[in-house]
Order: structure tokens, then sequence, then C-alpha cells
């Protein structure tokens, strides 16, 4: 996905969209992240070597060439064959609750299998996933590029929403498709040093507004995985598979959340 500064005007469509396609619950998980798979953030008015720059962050999971996300989730893995829609090829591969898609390259959750424990969300720089606590159990949330409607034909809804087409969703690999032409432009990655693992969201700009995006919004360290998180959420594991049973993980994954959230206070 591209973004264009140039053309994003700060609406919040995109988020109010996404919103209401996956019913994204509204204040903030036991970690204290905000519930959101889509945000808009605003930059400025600020001095930039290049000039006065006001713009936007529009943020999103950015599917990352290597996410943090995926190493850290402590749910065991099984096998899961994977298709190219285009070629029909397949690739067998064992993954945990959340995993990087081999062919279309988007990452995303298995809601049946995640165990809610916030791992992988306290993993992603970008700070894109969050836990959703208002279901029957607290599951791992984020933008999946909205692989659903993509393989319906139809774009991603925060793209489909965007007014000004700021937005841009397509296929990089095809040289002629827009998103190709844009990073041949110069449409940039927020990455540093130390966080360097290929995030697939880019942004274009100017260079006054894409001084004041990569100034304040590119990640600067990778976060330090939350390990007593990770170790309580297997530990817990065994338990929370007897309780459901009695159709009582709805409560146990609200306690074994709420758990994890005091571990981190003390």
């Amino acid at each position: 996905m591209i973004i264009d500064l140039d053309k994003c005007v700060g609406c919040h469509a995109c988020a109010i969209a996404c919103r209401a396609e996956w019913e994204v619950p509204v204040g903030k998980d036991s970690a204290d992240r905000e519930r959101k798979r889509n945000f808009v953030k605003r930059l400025g008015p600020s001095n930039t070597p290049h000039g006065l720059s006001s713009t936007y962050y529009p943020a999103l999971c950015n599917h990352c060439d290597k996410p943090a996300c995926v190493d850290v989730c402590p749910a065991d893995k099984v096998e899961v064959t994977f298709k190219d829609a285009k070629t029909g090829a397949t690739k067998t591969m064992a993954v945990a609750a959340t995993w990087k898609d081999p062919f279309n390259g988007t990452v995303q959750i298995d809601k049946e299998r995640c165990l809610g424990c916030g791992a992988c969300a306290d993993a992603c720089p970008y700070d894109a996933r969050y836990v959703n606590e208002d279901g029957d159990e607290p599951k791992a949330d984020k933008c999946t590029f909205c692989v659903e409607r993509v393989a319906e034909g139809l774009e991603p809804a925060c793209v489909q929403t965007c007014l000004a087409r700021a937005r841009i969703f397509g296929d990089l690999s095809d040289p002629n498709s827009e998103v190709a032409k844009y990073v041949k432009k110069g449409a940039a990655r927020l990455e540093s040093a130390k966080v360097k693992i290929g995030p697939n969201v880019r942004y274009y700009g100017n260079k006054k507004d894409m001084h004041l995006l990569t100034s304040t919004c590119t990640p600067q360290a990778m976060p330090q995985a939350n390990l007593r998180r990770t170790i309580m959420a297997r530990m817990m594991k065994p338990a929370m598979e007897q309780v459901k049973g009695l159709g009582l993980l709805g409560l146990a994954g609200a306690v074994v959340v709420k758990g994890l959230s005091e571990d981190e206070k003390e």
C-alpha cells in the first residue's frame, strides 16, 4: 500500500471505514494500547529543513517482510498449506497463530488459535496490533489488508473510502501497477538503522512533509518482547483448553488478559 501525503487531507474516513467494516471496538486494551486497525495522526505545524510542514500520518499494519510479531507468538505451530491465487502453486508451512503468507505477503492471525496474550502486539515497533477483549475470548487483532475483500476483487475498505484517493493498493511485483510506479518515484518505508524489517506500507510526498513524517514517526528501536507475558500464556494454555469444553473460555480469557496486565504492572 502507498499513502500519498500530498493528497491526504486528514479526514479520518479510512479509519472510520475500517472500524465499520471490522467492528473495531473503541477504547484501549488492558496493555493501554488504542484499539485500532487503522488510524490517522496529525503532525505539525513544525519547521523542517525544507520549510514549515503540517501533514498526517495514516498508519496500519505494515505486513512487513520480516514481521517481529510472528516469531514471538507462543501458540503451538500446526502445518498449513497456502495456495497462490495466481498460479495455483502450494506451499506447506508450520505456523503459529500469526504468520506471513508466502504468496501474497500479508501477515494474518488465526483467531481460533490465538491465545490473546498480546505478545505480538508488544513486539510490533509500529504499534499496529491490539488485543480485542470485547468478544467471548480475548484475541489479537490488526489490519489484514482486507484479504477477504481483495479475494472478491474489491479494494480494502480504507482505500475504497479515501475521498482524496491518497491510498493506493496493488501488486508491487507488477511493474505496471500504480504502487510499483510510486516506488520508482521514491515512496519510502518508515525504517531506521535498528528497525529494518521491511514494512510494505510506503509513503510519498514533498520533502518537507516526508521529513516531518520520517523524523517523528519512524521507530528507532525494536520493542523488547515481554517474556513474562509469553511464558504465562504458555503456562495458561492447558487450563484454557480444559475450560473451553465447559463454556467458560470467555471468562477464563478475560482473567488471563487481566492477569497479564497486572503482571506487567508488578
